[in-house]
C-alpha cells in the first residue's frame, strides 16, 4: 500500500500523519560545489530536475530547503529534525544559518502546534541545519524549545562529537552548534540516547545511516501496511537520486554514504515508500522508481 498525500503539506502513513513544517527555501549551493562529479550534462538528462522547484534558474543553484517534519501518531507529537534556529551566530562557514529570524514558531503554531505540546524531538545527525530549534535564546540563555519533549539523540552522533573530538577533528567549525543547541538539552537533562532498531513510537522505528555523519540515522514509519522514510542526508540533494554514486562534500566517509544511500534507495522502491528528505525542493516528498542505473522521483 502507498502512503497518501491529503494535503498540500501534510501525508499520512497509514494512522501517522506527516507535515513538512518549513524555515527556511532558498537558493543553496551550485550543483558542482556540493557534487565533485557533477556535469552541465545532468540535466540534458534529467530535464525535470532543472525545474525552478529544484534549480533556481536565475543563479543556477540547487534549491534547498530547511524544514522540519511535524509526526502526529496518536498521541504523540514528534518534531524530526529542527532546522537552524534563530540568533544563532554562525562562523563564515555557516554565513547563510547566521543570527536567522524566521517565524518557524508560528508556522508550527499555524499547524496546531505549541513549542509545549511537542512530545518528542529526533535529531538525525549533529549538524547545523538538523538542531537549530533544539533551543532558543531567553534571557541570555540557550534554553529548550521544546519543554516537555524526550530528546532523541543518536548514541553513536554523542560518542562522535561529544564524548570524543573525532568530529571536531574534521569539521572543527562545529563547535558552535554543538555548544548552543545540542549541549543545552544534556543539561537539562532532556536526552534520551537511540540506536538502530529502537521503536520510539508506534509504528517509528531507528535505522542506522552513516557515513554523512559517523552516527546518522534515519527513521522509518510503518503503519497499515504502508512506510514511510525520514531519509536525513542519506540524500542530501536531489540529484543524488538519479545519481546516487555522487558523493556530497559534507559526507564525512563517502564511501559508506553511497552504500547507506544505496541501500535506502532500493528500500524506498521495494516497501513503495513515501520518502521525506530533509532539503528537498517542492514537492519535498516523494515516492520514488528506478529509471536506468539509478532512481528517479515518482511526481
Amino acid at each position: 500500500m502507498t502512503a497518501t498525500k491529503t494535503t498540500s503539506s501534510t501525508y499520512r502513513v497509514g494512522d501517522i500523519a506527516v507535515t513538512r513544517v518549513e524555515e527556511l527555501l532558498s537558493p543553496g549551493s551550485p550543483p558542482s560545489y556540493l557534487f565533485a562529479d557533477f556535469r552541465p550534462s545532468f540535466y540534458e538528462e534529467n530535464p525535470e530536475l532543472a525545474s525552478p522547484a529544484f534549480l533556481d534558474p536565475k543563479t543556477q543553484r540547487l534549491m534547498s530547503s530547511m524544514h522540519t517534519w511535524l509526526v502526529r501518531n496518536g498521541d504523540d507529537v514528534i518534531l524530526v529534525d529542527t532546522g537552524c534556529g534563530n540568533a544563532k551566530p554562525r562562523p563564515p562557514a555557516f554565513r547563510r544559518f547566521d543570527m536567522l529570524d524566521t517565524p518557524f514558531l508560528d508556522r508550527l503554531a499555524a499547524e496546531g502546534v505549541t513549542p509545549e505540546d511537542v512530545t518528542l524531538v529526533v535529531n538525525t545527525h549533529f549538524h547545523v541545519d538538523h538542531v537549530g530549534w533544539n533551543t532558543m535564546l531567553v534571557d541570555g540563555r540557550w534554553v529548550p524549545t521544546f519543554p516537555n519533549a524526550r530528546y532523541l539523540f543518536p548514541k553513536a552522533e554523542y560518542e562522535h562529537w561529544i564524548a570524543t573530538d573525532t568530529g571536531l577533528k574534521g569539521f572543527p567549525e562545529c563547535d558552535c552548534y554543538l555548544e548552543d543547541s545540542i549541549k543545552p538539552i544534556y543539561e537539562a537533562g532532556l536526552v534520551d540516547d537511540i540506536a538502530d532498531g529502537d521503536e520510539i513510537s508506534k509504528g517509528l522505528f531507528i535505522q542506522a545511516a552513516p557515513g554523512h555523519t559517523a552516527g546518522q540515522v534515519a527513521v522509518i514509519a510503518r503503519s497499515k501496511g504502508e512506510t514511510g522514510i525520514f531519509s536525513a542526508d542519506v540524500l542530501h540533494q536531489i540529484v543524488q537520486v538519479p545519481r546516487p554514486e555522487w558523493h556530497c562534500r559534507f559526507d564525512e566517509d563517502s564511501a559508506l554514504a553511497y552504500r547507506t544511500r544505496k541501500a535506502l534507495l532500493e528500500q524506498a522502491i521495494e516497501t513503495d515508500a513515501m520518502v521525506f528528505p530533509a532539503h528537498f525542493g517542492a514537492p519535498h516528498a516523494s515516492r520514488l522508481a528506478r529509471r536506468g542505473s539509478g532512481y528517479c522521483l515518482v511526481l
